[in-house]
């Protein structure tokens, strides 16, 4: 049997995702009987959905566009789900974390392909299917980082980001190196390191929206970049993306009746996603109990085709539009409008406001009813960035990025937003800038490698 495929029943029967980090470690057998060799080895392995083209959800539901009663709460099918709702001190109750074991399983494997393609340097390195294998698993690295920082250290700070702890930077599939945690300087750096590179060997444009492209590789830079508030290379990468995809979907062409309006992704084509990645599927993301907080759901007018096409109820409503296409999987991807949304924030914080509400526009449009959308317009940036703030709020809902936009705005007064929520008569309340913006790191990992905690 080809080591491949040896590698994949592994996973299959033993690395499940809820296999904590150490135990995973621990199990693999000798590296030499498993390590795949070719560069079709390589591409299987990175084509494995279970692993690859998976992200964090735990952010989804302790932000503010979901909303649980209290027999929702009650339903919550696993007390990380519940404590991650109101935001608890000990999170994992001593059990496994998917979302810290998952990204690091994607990154092990990405650093046994990196470490793998060296050995065919010589032969292989002008070949354009080496490219496109070394691109790919510079790209699915540089994501699981990047996800991986989102949640688990403070959010990006050119002041502090020398100082403030990030994550443990792995860069070589010896599992027996010794790793600390790196600043969060340093893991932005490498995100975006192996991201510039990808784009250089990557194909523009892939037939499989599951494989990464130089849009993708384009699209993940800018939306790294607005993170940092580097608004012109996020401004630059974006345009850059969409100057290889610009397609928008015509929402008039969607039902609104539909369970399932959108696509079925990636096997159906949807011309707005340039990278397909599904987040971590747990009970709430698909109960009807799990419902949209109200204050989300009455940003949206009457003619915006979203209200019906993404959410349905009576009230209170949940959310049905998903770009995965399937009612049980969020879509934690990258696509078009988020590319648009970019643009318009980065060019509208640098000034150039006019031209930050015409990118505005043409999004906007496709989604309200044929000849009813009226042109968006602002007297300057300030009114403009609310504006473009509020689409993205709207547009961008339950992909896993809402939690990351409360981080980075709350270091701004103007955006600063405290959550409350009422749970069995008990107040809770996330204020902006709280430490629980910051997960902690689960104590599987704390006792195996003797890193720091967060403060909770």
């Amino acid at each position: 049997m080809k080591p491949i495929f040896l590698l994949m029943g592994l996973l299959l029967s033993g690395l499940l995702f809820s296999s904590c980090q150490k135990e995973f470690l621990d199990k693999k057998p000798d590296k030499a009987l498993l390590i795949p060799t070719t560069l079709e080895d390589f591409n299987a392995l990175m084509d494995n959905l279970t692993i690859f083209n998976t992200s964090p959800s735990l952010q989804e539901i302790s932000g503010d566009d979901y909303y649980a009663n209290d027999a929702g709460v009650a339903g919550f099918t696993t007390a990380i789900q519940k404590n991650s709702y109101l935001w608890a001190e000990d999170l994992y109750q001593n059990q496994p974390c998917t979302d810290w074991n998952l990204p690091y399983q994607q990154i092990f494997y990405a650093n046994i392909i990196l470490d793998g393609l060296k050995d065919l340097e010589g032969a292989e390195a002008s070949n354009t299917n080496w490219n496109t294998t070394k691109g790919s698993a510079l790209f699915h690295r540089a994501f699981a980082f990047y996800n991986l920082v989102q949640l688990f250290s403070k959010t990006y700070d050119k002041n502090t980001a020398g100082v403030d702890l990030g994550i443990p930077l792995r860069l070589t599939a010896d599992v027996n190196a010794k790793v600390g945690r790196a600043s969060v300087q340093q893991v932005y750096d490498q995100v975006t390191s192996d991201l510039l590179e990808a784009e250089k060997l990557l194909p523009q444009l892939t037939q499989f929206k599951s494989r990464p492209s130089k849009a993708a590789a384009d699209a993940l830079l800018a939306r790294v970049y607005l993170n940092m508030e580097n608004y012109e290379l996020a401004d630059k990468y974006a345009a850059a993306s969409l100057a290889l995809n610009h397609s928008l979907l015509d929402y008039n062409t969607i039902s609104q009746t539909a369970t399932n309006p959108f696509p079925s992704s990636p096997a159906a084509e949807n011309p707005e996603i340039i990278f397909y990645d599904k987040l971590i599927p747990y009970g709430f993301t698909s109960s009807t109990r799990t419902t949209v907080a109200d204050e989300l759901y009455q940003l949206y007018a009457d003619k915006d085709l979203r209200k019906s096409i993404f959410f349905a109820g009576p009230a209170p409503f949940y959310f049905k539009g998903r770009y995965t296409g399937f009612r049980l999987q969020l879509f934690g991807g990258l696509c078009v409008d988020e590319m648009y949304l970019i643009r318009a924030e980065s060019l509208a914080r640098t000034g150039s406001f006019t031209e930050a509400v015409k990118e505005l526009n043409t999004l906007l449009v496709t989604r309200w009813a044929k000849g009813t959308y009226q042109l968006l317009s602002a007297t300057d940036a300030e009114e403009a960035l609310r504006i473009i703030l509020k689409e993205r709020r709207k547009e961008l809902a339950f992909r896993g990025l809402r939690w990351g936009d409360l981080r980075r705005l709350n270091k701004d007064p103007r955006f600063a937003k405290s959550i409350v929520r009422t749970v069995s008569g008990q107040l809770f309340t996330l204020i902006a800038g709280d430490r629980r913006y910051v997960l902690p790191i689960p104590a599987e990992e704390i006792s195996a490698s003797g890193i720091p905690q967060n403060e909770r």
